[in-house]
């Protein structure tokens, strides 16, 4: 079943994220309102939606505008039906009695649905404004905590056979000291699918300090740690019964992650096959 409205046949959610941080101060209050009590607002009037934001109901309906649709209407009929109706459920719900291969295809789904929303919404501004952060620093620091420190892993390790000067540690004090020891032309890469970790929000404040630039991945573009951020790459993944939000959003993470890589690799090929060529001469040295 097709939604009826909005933005390139997106869900109204994703349609949402994909604006958001192109949207005013009120426009982005109404978004935050949705995005926390789709289900409520599915159900409600654009009379009792802007009385409880307490705006006029005409900015209500300009926002369902900017969203791609021709009236309010068309809005919560699809909001509706995208809540309600498990034929357009961004996932099969997996089942006790299923096979494995069952329920591998559907993770494998639940992966897929996640690159594709999230390169629905990748931002060329934002990914341009992320490689001109990482290209003129000194270094690039990596942070995340929990499982976002496995995807931070990922890119140091990737990173090292660029050209440029990656610094990482899994362990949350050291990763503490590493922001301390910041300058202003270094930049960091925070990951962090919520948005809302207390230790990563630390860390950003501290990265802040030093005057250095954040580039932060998150599957929430109004989070706290957007505050703190300098160019933000979002992601998109919803939750299952056993599989939980950021776990579905971290095919996404890596793949952001090597976009990231390969736009560097290929900004300077002589400085890119230079690094590799000693990265791979080392690694043969062990093999012989």
């Amino acid at each position: 079943m097709l939604l009826k409205g909005g933005l390139n046949n997106m869900s109204v959610k994703l349609q949402i994220k994909s604006i958001y941080r192109d949207c005013s101060k009120t426009e982005k209050k109404i978004a935050d309102y949705i995005l926390q009590n789709p289900k409520e607002v599915s159900r409600m009037t654009i009379s009792e939606i802007a009385n409880e934001l307490k705006f006029a109901d005409s900015t209500v309906f300009q926002f369902t505008k900017k969203l791609g649709y021709k009236g309010f209407r068309d809005f919560r009929n699809d909001l509706l039906t995208e809540e309600f109706d498990t034929e357009i459920s961004i996932h099969e719900n997996i089942h006790a009695g299923d096979d494995p291969l069952t329920i591998a295809h559907k993770v494998f789904d639940s992966s897929i649905q996640s690159l594709k929303s999230t390169y629905k919404i990748l931002s060329k501004k934002e990914l341009e404004k992320a490689a001109s952060i990482i290209l003129n620093s000194d270094s690039t620091y990596l942070f995340g905590v929990g499982g976002s420190s496995v995807v931070c892993a990922d890119a140091y390790h990737k990173f090292l056979r660029s050209p440029i000067k990656p610094i990482y540690n899994s362990e949350f004090h050291l990763q503490l000291m590493n922001a301390s020891l910041m300058r202003s032309n270094d930049c960091a890469i925070i990951i962090s699918h919520s948005g809302i970790t207390k230790d990563t929000i630390q860390i950003a404040k501290l990265v802040k300090k030093r005057n250095a630039k954040i580039i932060l991945i998150t599957g929430y573009q109004l989070c706290e740690l957007s505050n703190y951020s300098d160019a933000i790459l979002s992601t998109i993944a919803d939750e299952t019964k056993y599989r939980s939000e950021s776990l579905s959003s971290r095919i996404a993470q890596l793949a952001i992650i090597d976009s990231l890589y390969t736009i560097i690799m290929l900004n300077d090929e002589e400085k890119s096959k230079s690094s590799l060529h000693k990265i791979r001469e080392a690694i043969n040295e062990t093999k012989e």
